[in-house]
């Protein structure tokens, strides 16, 4: 439970001191708020701006175990929110600002003008996928475009689909797509694919797909029903300009961790990723992460749950531990680097 009292490094802290706050409202952060609700933590749960995480903006979710018929992306979400609630988690609508980490308990700052001492933190803060900030984008999100195939492919079903992309993630979904669209059209700004090789090779002999080379999406175009029609194209060599009718758009030209929040506090990889070992747990002890501020690798709504209940548990051992010792102090960055076997 939370209570007032004085931290383990010996200086007094004014006002309650949480046990363990939770940055996040994604599946992640709720799974966490959940698991450390049942464990008599009473969690708190910053939701940040982005209420719910990309989960939020999907067509309907199908492949979360459980659930059979089909339900939205923010019906999961509010679902979550209130099982979380109903075991004793705190849910307060607020943006985490900074968090200092160089003292325990840590020290969260929220927009709205909060300060909370904590002996834990869980960071789920998410992703976000890279847009490409052209007129319809936004406003046709979740009516035509979308940026996870995994999710919204099947929706697709028999329909013509715009890929826009050239990487791995992009050759790799619009591979995927290929098994519920008639045909799959991949724009890319220029004549070669930074895609593998081996996923270069499946898409060239995949009959469904064509390639759209040298061209850039400038405009998303809506029917008259107000879902995806069409998109307007740009050659980046000869500056002609264009059209192409689709049904749909799947944007796949990379993915942001939302990582403002942790830069030159915890450790991130060269993609921007919190960096931790297979406990969840980052480089300074006390701070947990899970979901996609640290899955660079499957980034799904399962996986993100129990990557969830992983580090909820891990924050659970951790308090019990440290009801017995002091805070052990900020960890030497040698040692952590061999527990989750990245070089010195």
């Amino acid at each position: 439970m939370a209570n007032s009292d004085v931290p383990s490094n010996g200086n007094q802290v004014e006002g309650t001191v949480e046990d363990v706050v939770i940055i996040g409202s994604g599946p992640a952060g709720f799974t966490a708020g959940l698991y450390t609700a049942r464990a008599n933590l009473n969690p708190l749960l910053f939701t940040g701006n982005d209420y719910g995480g990309q989960v939020s903006i999907t067509y309907e979710v199908e492949n979360y175990p459980g659930f059979p018929e089909a339900l939205s992306g923010p019906e999961l979400v509010e679902r979550m929110k209130q099982q979380a609630e109903k075991f004793g988690t705190r849910v307060e609508f607020d943006y985490v600002g900074e968090i200092v980490v160089d003292r325990h308990p840590f020290l969260v700052r929220t927009a709205n003008g909060r300060e909370v001492a904590a002996k834990a933190i869980i960071a789920c803060t998410g992703a976000r996928p890279r847009y490409l900030e052209i007129p319809g984008e936004k406003e046709l999100m979740g009516r035509g475009v979308s940026y996870c195939a995994t999710c919204d492919g099947f929706f697709f079903r028999g329909k013509d689909v715009i890929v826009v992309g050239g990487g791995d993630s992009a050759v790799e979904e619009g591979l995927f797509l290929t098994k519920f669209a008639t045909r799959v059209r991949i724009l890319h700004r220029r004549d070669e694919l930074r895609a593998s090789k081996i996923l270069q090779e499946r898409a060239f002999a995949n009959p469904k797909i064509e390639f759209v080379w040298n061209t850039v999406a400038s405009e998303i175009v809506a029917d008259a029903e107000g879902k995806v029609a069409g998109v307007k194209t740009l050659n980046t060599v000869t500056g002609e300009t264009g059209q192409l009718e689709t049904e749909g758009v799947f944007i796949f030209v990379g993915h942001l961790p939302n990582n403002e929040l942790f830069k030159g506090k915890l450790e991130l990889d060269e993609d921007g990723h919190l960096v931790t070992d297979d406990k969840m747990r980052t480089n300074v002890p006390g701070i947990f992460a899970a979901g996609e501020i640290m899955d660079k690798v499957f980034k799904q709504v399962a996986t993100s749950v129990g990557q969830g209940c992983a580090a909820a548990m891990q924050t659970e051992k951790w308090l019990a531990e440290l009801e017995d010792h002091p805070y052990p102090g900020f960890a030497d960055p040698r040692v952590f680097r061999q527990r989750v076997a990245v070089p010195v």
